[in-house]
């Protein structure tokens, strides 16, 4: 029951109707597979064949999760090429109109603040072609989707009012103990329909009607079995409150703003694109890959932070990811400055 309000508050949030919502699950990779099998399902009844060879439009800048997912439920991705790495309606538009089968896209991912960058999709402009071209609009909000919350950038997620299907990892940046993740769907019933478990001794379950139907989370993902992951989720907003949510994951987004700034004016460092969302990429002249992993290392034997280097269009850079309220301007400055060394 515990788990009910905390879904609710998300997806409002998220600004889906009244009757969204639907369960907790482990984390974002089994939330995007439950939700993908719903899609392609979905989608080959839309094609009027239960075989039929479907694909969902996706981004480079996906998460590994979703192309792990299609690759489970033997469907293709169809990737999209973007500029920037923000995943839009004209990029897809463009690619749907140069493919010579765009009948079998059946449905689009998009990504709510890329765990890279930060990075947030057209939600507005991909879930609007999804509506008018009756596809499943997926959003992955696994890392930023709760920067919906966000004073802001919250208008950044507005499209999120389109998705079919929307996942957000309170385990993330919302806090939560590991494991949890929130797996809501526009029309549940839709999801119960492909993911229910089917057998003789449930039938009395599955045959009562919406009216009757008695919440069963196991309905609506790939699990079975399950605990109540979505508890301390729900405790936490009782005992801290919206406002103090709203809070710490501002503090994450104005951090990362300051950072830019300060990368910006330093000597030996680039800041590599803007901000996105908590994360900040950033160069230091002259540094190969070697150099960045020794630097890791170095400030983590320290004890002063976990930074890891990553990949950008191909080189080595650095990156910081801000999602801790407590984190300071003094203890970045550090970390920066041990750069010179």
């Amino acid at each position: 029951v515990a788990e009910y309000p905390a879904l609710d508050f998300l997806r409002e949030a998220a600004g889906l109707p009244e009757g969204s919502g639907v369960t907790f699950v482990s984390g974002a990779s089994r939330a995007n597979l439950s939700a993908l099998t719903v899609a392609r399902d979905v989608g080959r009844a839309r094609l009027g064949s239960s075989d039929a060879r479907v694909r969902i439009a996706m981004s480079d800048d996906a998460h590994s999760s979703i192309g792990k997912a299609l690759h489970i439920l033997d469907v293709e991705p169809f990737l999209v090429t973007t500029d920037d790495h923000r995943f839009t309606r004209g990029a897809l538009e463009a690619a749907l109109a140069a493919d010579p089968h765009p009948e079998s896209v059946v449905g689009v991912a998009a990504t709510a603040g890329t765990t890279n960058a930060g990075i947030v999709d057209d939600l507005e402009g991909l879930g609007a072609y999804c509506r008018e071209h009756d596809l499943w609009f997926h959003v992955d909000g696994a890392y930023g989707g709760a920067a919906m919350l966000s004073r802001t950038h919250g208008h950044l997620f507005e499209g999120l009012r389109h998705a079919d299907s929307f996942i957000v990892d309170p385990h993330k940046w919302l806090f939560a103990p590991l494991d949890s993740c929130a797996l809501l769907y526009r029309n549940p019933t839709v999801a119960r329909t492909v993911l229910a478990q089917q057998a003789g001794y449930l039938d009395v379950l599955h045959e009562a009607s919406d009216e009757n139907y008695d919440w069963n989370p196991s309905d609506f993902g790939i699990h079975l079995s399950r605990r109540a992951r979505g508890l301390p989720f729900w405790f936490s907003l009782c005992t801290n409150g919206v406002e103090a949510y709203r809070s710490a994951v501002q503090r994450g987004i104005d951090l990362a703003r300051w950072t830019a700034v300060a990368i910006e004016s330093s000597d030996q460092l680039e800041l590599v694109r803007p901000a996105g969302l908590s994360v900040v990429l950033f160069r230091r002249r002259g540094w190969d890959a070697a150099r960045y992993n020794a630097w890791s290392q170095a400030l983590l034997s320290r004890q002063i932070a976990f930074v890891t280097p990553t990949k950008w269009e191909g080189e080595t850079v650095g990156r910081l990811a801000f999602l801790h309220p407590d984190t300071t301007e003094e203890l970045v400055t550090e970390i920066l400055d041990s750069t010179r060394d």
